[in-house]
């Protein structure tokens, strides 16, 4: 197959219904908030879930761990709750859709399931943890789904209850966006070793949205505004139109440095709230104190660093001095100003105080008033929902609290065992049954029913259909996972503004990147997507210093070995040196040595905020990279490794322009017998190939 010498037209990359003529194409159409732009797994393998086991052939973990580091698409031919027996980790560029499963969709149950990747579309799933597994596998502190220290996230229309921990936290991000989700019901005596929790998430980010999602019976951090090491100098976050009822405890609070936008929310107390004036709380902002700052030290270039806050058209449903002064009644007088270090002064009070919002990307906003309705119809997996988050749906309404758990306030439980009804059969499950229907018919499995794709001129046998772009831009399944959901996008905007900024074609290209780190590691010298680094296995495990870094011997050259087909151009590196009063440095990358004055990492006791350097290679790099720590004592490294991509679709004037070196837009080279129908990189050029 040969590269066509075509310029990609506006109408091959634009929605037409929805963009303007220079904006990048969303995740899918609904797709809002700082993660819009996520790719997932587009243009990737189709896998089908076929069964509900844990693991094996066609069950969602093997589906997942295929072709690691490639793009992905993950479809259901089944509906039903998978038991895991460990958790679920989700890999780098990938979608989950699971709006296509038949009959009530699909829950995630009995362990957590994380993110331990970058660009990762979620949709249409539950992940319902409980505590039947507290004793078992290091359960203390399990959080229901979410993860950290990533980028490029969309989480959309997903149920998630009965954590251990926090239900969804989704924090130390870039780029994320978390809408249209129902999180309730976290669990408080659950078994945690800190003791009682039940708590909402923990919510924040470099470009972080979270839009109308629905908080209920939560004992506290609903949210808690939380800064990251890795993103606490830059957390940008767009919180509005959501709903939170019978919260507990703190309710919202926290923010400690952080830019925030709290706009058009509708807070509901419930029979569990505080009466007092916690209950009123909008917001209960903070910063990083000294004690703070001796127990977590991470946070030091934070210290005493005030956030910045934009408030506005939030309603409190109890309590109408909230509604009409959102400021003064829902925020300054819910700071704790004994805990400031003497830093709450006025000067701070007039700093703190936005006039006009953070930048944020494009949200469809509605009245606090309006989101209320339209979260409690639509959030959620609410394309069939369940009796669980019917009953959610309809305590938040009536303002009621189905079930409580012992000696907990009206609301909040301590196990899902707690909402068992009065003469329940022992057969009884907390888990609502989700039944599935006959899948429909997909002969060449691209992840298109036949009768489908025969109704929109396709060919049934001939999956290469599947990847191929249609006019809108998206793949041809893409456009069918969308359809299945498309009533459900239109109505839920409804009388919505869309506000906020646009990303334009060719300004802040997609960035796809993968991080060896701790949250990565699969704890034997192996990483999600297929990463290895040298020197470590199973009975040689790496060992973790702070922020997801990795202890490293120093004038040690490692190897990272990646995927076949990734190519990188750029690593940045957040690291410090393990000793105190010593300094270390990069000795080498990639062949290219350094001298001792050229990427310097401070010592842990000299600058706790860790030092980030981004290198840029001399020339792209596949298949294996070389770096040497030098210094004193170990060093700490957090890698992320940058894949090699170019902006813009530029017309390929001659054939001869061709050559070898072709690549994806995952930076992944391809053969000419590998290339299909979309966009690829030759010669530092974007070529369409029809």
């Amino acid at each position: 197959m040969k590269l066509k010498q075509f310029m990609l037209s506006g109408a091959m990359l634009l929605c037409a219904t929805t963009m303007t003529a220079q904006e990048k194409l969303p995740a899918f159409p609904g797709a809002e908030g700082f993660g819009r732009y996520v790719t997932g797994g587009r243009g990737g393998t189709v896998y089908h879930v076929k069964n509900l086991k844990d693991s094996g052939y066609q069950s969602l973990r093997w589906s997942l761990a295929q072709n690691p580091g490639k793009p992905k698409i993950i479809v259901f031919d089944i509906s039903g709750t998978i038991h895991l027996e460990s958790e679920l980790s989700i890999p780098s560029n990938v979608t989950i859709a699971g709006q296509t499963a038949p009959g009530d969709g699909i829950c995630i149950a009995d362990y957590p399931c994380s993110i331990h990747g970058n660009n990762v579309i979620v949709r249409y799933m539950r992940f319902r943890l409980g505590n039947k597994n507290v004793k078992k596998d290091g359960a203390d502190g399990w959080d229901g789904f979410g993860g950290f220290d990533q980028m490029n996230w969309m989480i959309d229309h997903c149920s998630v209850s009965w954590s251990i921990d926090e239900c969804l936290s989704v924090l130390g991000n870039k780029n994320t966006t978390v809408q249209w989700c129902l999180v309730a019901q976290s669990l408080v005596a659950a078994g945690h070793s800190k003791g009682n929790h039940g708590y909402g998430g923990n919510w924040g980010g470099s470009g972080a949205s979270f839009h109308h999602n629905l908080l209920a019976h939560h004992g506290s951090r609903t949210p808690r505004l939380g800064p990251r090491p890795t993103t606490q100098l830059d957390e940008r976050m767009d919180m509005r139109n959501n709903v939170i009822y019978n919260f507990g405890g703190n309710g919202c609070y926290g923010g400690e440095g952080m830019n925030v936008n709290i706009v058009n929310n509708y807070y509901k107390p419930g029979p569990g709230s505080p009466t007092d004036n916690k209950g009123k709380r909008i917001a209960g902002i903070g910063i990083r104190t000294n004690s703070y700052i001796a127990t977590y030290p991470d946070y030091a270039p934070a210290l005493h660093l005030w956030g910045h806050y934009y408030v506005t058209g939030n309603v409190n449903s109890s309590y109408s001095d909230v509604t009409s002064s959102n400021w003064t009644v829902g925020v300054i007088n819910q700071v704790n100003a004994s805990d400031c270090d003497g830093t709450w002064t006025q000067a701070t009070k007039d700093s703190i105080k936005l006039s006009e919002p953070i930048s944020f990307i494009t949200t469809t906003t509605h009245s606090a008033a309006d989101a209320y309705e339209k979260v409690l119809q639509y959030a959620g997996a609410s394309l069939h929902r369940d009796s669980f988050d019917e009953m959610m749906v309809s305590d938040t309404r009536l303002g009621r609290a189905s079930h409580t758990g012992s000696g907990n306030a009206a609301g909040f439980v301590n196990s899902q065992e707690d909402n068992k009804p009065t003469g329940a059969s022992s057969t009884w499950s907390a888990w609502p049954e989700l039944n599935s229907e006959a899948s429909l018919t997909d002969t060449d499995g691209d992840g298109m029913p036949d009768e489908w794709e025969t109704a929109h001129g396709l060919d049934p046998k001939k999956a290469s259909d599947g990847s191929a772009f249609d006019a809108s831009g998206y793949t041809n399944v893409e456009v069918y996972l969308n359809s299945l959901v498309a009533e459900i996008t239109e109505q839920q905007n409804e009388g919505g503004t869309p506000m906020g900024s646009i990303i334009e074609i060719g300004k802040e290209p997609f960035s796809n990147s993968y991080s060896i780190c701790q949250m990565t590691s699969n704890g034997d010298g192996t990483f999600v997507d297929g990463f290895k680094l040298s020197s470590f296995s199973s009975t040689s495990q790496p060992a973790f210093g702070t922020s997801g870094t990795i202890k490293l011997s120093s004038s040690k050259q490692y190897t990272i070995t990646m995927p076949e087909g990734i190519t990188i151009n750029k690593v940045t590196i957040l690291g410090y040196c393990n000793s105190d009063g010593q300094t270390g440095y990069l000795g080498e990358l990639a062949g290219t040595e350094y001298g001792a004055n050229d990427y310097v990492f401070p010592a842990r006791d000299a600058n706790p905020s860790k030092a980030t350097h981004t290198i840029t290679l001399s020339q792209p790099v596949s298949n294996k990279l070389t770096f040497t720590p030098k210094g004193n004592g170990q060093a700490c490294y957090y890698i992320t490794l940058h894949v090699d991509q170019t902006t813009g679709i530029q017309e390929l004037m001659t054939p001869e322009h061709q050559d070898n070196n072709c690549y994806d837009l995952l930076g992944r080279k391809v053969s000419d017998s590998q290339q299909k129908k979309g966009i690829y990189i030759s010669k530092g050029k974007k070529y369409i190939l029809n």
